[in-house]
């Protein structure tokens, strides 16, 4: 079957329950603003000049390399004009994939992703090729409406989080690093905002703890994630509590977990970021 193009749609919201998939070629760069949302993404790089930035890093790729982003990181991409820009872009739910594995842990490569050092996935050949064989299918069978075709999604679905597990644990980072550009103290002071979302988080206390002045750390920061520090904690808080409201944690609890010390400041801060009141997150896997 002769490959799908579709044409690029800046939505950044699953209209499917379980996954989607796009195939894009765009001639002109596309634009668009550092982002996150609910779901997994699966970017898989076909050809263009471009530099994917996750959470302070910034990653410049080659073809073939695939990026593996969570439900909780802060991403962009930066495309240069002169080449054309494809890729294949999936996105699945979460809770859709805690389906597929059985006692396989198919969300392995994506939570485990964010704790290494890189989001970028370049895989050795056999892994590259069992990788765009399974993503080839899955795109078929997306195209497709014949006989058992859902069955053939999951299945070509599962093939290919199989592989994407398996090629993450054979990665190296060695393989990666020298197209990777990122200031070390800016991602040791993002992990511990991240893995310390409730605790203090003021400029003054992360200058002290990281042994650097307010000034400098505030200019690094915003030039490697474009966020202020202010910023950037309230948005990961924002986005945390999302992800914990959809868990099925009580809205209380999820102010509290999350760093905000007043509640009316939270439920604010919460309907002015994503446009809806918190308990609509908190019921979303059986609304959306």
């Amino acid at each position: 079957m002769k490959p799908v193009r579709q044409e690029f749609t800046s939505r950044q919201h699953m209209i499917s329950r379980d996954f989607e998939f796009y195939h894009y070629k765009d001639e002109h760069p596309v634009e668009v603003e550092y982002h996150n949302h609910l779901f997994y993404e699966v970017f898989s790089f076909i050809s263009g000049d471009v530099t994917y930035i996750v959470e302070g890093k910034s990653y410049r790729l080659k073809p073939g390399d695939i990026i593996l982003i969570n439900n909780r990181e802060l991403h962009k991409t930066i495309v240069k004009p002169g080449k054309a820009y494809e890729r294949c872009v999936l996105w699945i739910d979460p809770d859709f994939i805690r389906t597929l594995g059985g006692d396989t842990d198919l969300t392995m490569c994506f939570e485990r992703s964010a704790m290494k050092n890189y989001n970028l996935l370049r895989p050795r050949t056999e892994y590259y090729i069992m990788i765009k064989n399974a993503m080839t299918c899955l795109q078929n069978a997306v195209f497709s409406e014949g006989y058992g075709n859902g069955a053939l999604k999951k299945a070509y679905l599962t093939e290919l989080l199989v592989y994407l597990n398996r090629a993450f644990l054979d990665s190296q980072d060695e393989d990666i690093e020298l197209d990777v550009v990122y200031d070390e103290k800016v991602s040791s002071v993002i992990s511990y905002i991240n893995e310390n979302l409730q605790e203090d988080l003021s400029l003054e206390s992360l200058a002290g703890r990281f042994y650097t002045s307010k000034y400098h750390l505030l200019r690094e920061f915003k030039k490697h994630t474009g966020y202020t520090i202010y910023q950037y904690i309230r948005k990961k808080r924002l986005i945390t509590a999302r992800v914990l409201l959809k868990d099925g944690l009580m809205v209380t609890e999820v102010c509290q977990k999350c760093g905000f010390g007043d509640y009316s400041n939270f439920i604010r801060s919460f309907r002015k970021e994503f446009g809806h009141p918190p308990g609509h997150y908190k019921n979303y896997g059986s609304t959306n």
